[in-house]
């Protein structure tokens, strides 16, 4: 069977940190796929804490792997790779309990700067790109970067007073 468990061993790991098992499916054959989650759950290591399952195919495989294997099933949703990109909410019917997006920020990120910097070069100012980037008022919003300020100085104060 062209599949691997991989597991983290070591067991003297001690709180935030998880042991997670990780099922890989290399292109399993379909007419192996009923098999695959009993051989997932023999392969699980007792001391595994979730299962990161990539590179499934199909929905139900997702839904075979949590069944199998008692413990919280972590979705890899890359881009580019062999998991069709699945909602939150199709995920969330099969059992699926958490869903990773590794590199979706950064690709739009690497996308966006190449953008900028093509325009820099090609026209020797970002002038026309201005409007795709977020101003600073933007970020201060989204982080809360004023009250973080406000705070800082009334903590400030009460440690003077």
């Amino acid at each position: 069977m062209d599949a691997c468990v991989l597991s983290t061993p070591p067991t003297t790991l001690t709180p935030p940190f998880e042991i997670s098992s990780n099922v890989i499916n290399a292109d399993l054959p379909r007419e192996l796929k009923p098999e695959f989650a009993d051989w997932a759950k023999k392969d699980i290591p007792a001391e595994a804490d979730t299962m990161f399952a990539e590179a499934m195919t199909e929905i139900d495989m997702y839904r075979s792997i949590v069944r199998a294997a008692g413990v919280p099933v972590l979705a890899n949703l890359t881009e580019f790779g062999q998991t069709p990109l699945y909602t939150t909410e199709e995920l969330a019917g099969v059992g699926i309990a958490m869903a990773l997006y590794p590199l979706s920020a950064f690709r739009a990120m690497n996308k966006a700067a190449l953008n900028v910097y093509k325009e820099i070069r090609e026209q020797g100012t970002q002038a026309a790109v201005v409007d795709t980037m977020q101003t600073r008022m933007e970020l201060y919003d989204f982080l809360g970067y004023h009250e973080y300020e406000k705070k800082l100085d009334q903590l400030f104060a009460e440690q003077a007073g």
